[in-house]
């Protein structure tokens, strides 16, 4: 049975160039690419080898259903 999974991933510009992505639903989840879509494309690969990882282990695999997100504007002195 083959069913789609959709995951947020967070892209950071990088000072030296490139960008980190980071998989908020996947611990440890990391990856890189020079350009966004290379970051992207980097970023399905790791969350498929993630996937298949957790599936020989016999572990659950993470879902973001239920999941509710917020961005908060907090202000700080200084």
């Amino acid at each position: 049975m083959t069913r789609s999974l959709n995951y947020r991933i967070l892209l950071r510009r990088e000072p030296e160039g490139g960008y980190t992505v980071t998989v908020p639903t996947l611990p440890g989840c990391v990856t890189f690419g020079e350009t966004v879509d290379e970051a992207i494309t980097m970023a399905r690969e790791a969350i498929e080898v993630y996937i298949e990882d957790l599936q020989e282990k016999g572990e659950e695999i993470p879902t973001e259903e239920g999941l509710l997100e917020y961005t908060i504007s907090v202000e700080v002195r200084g």
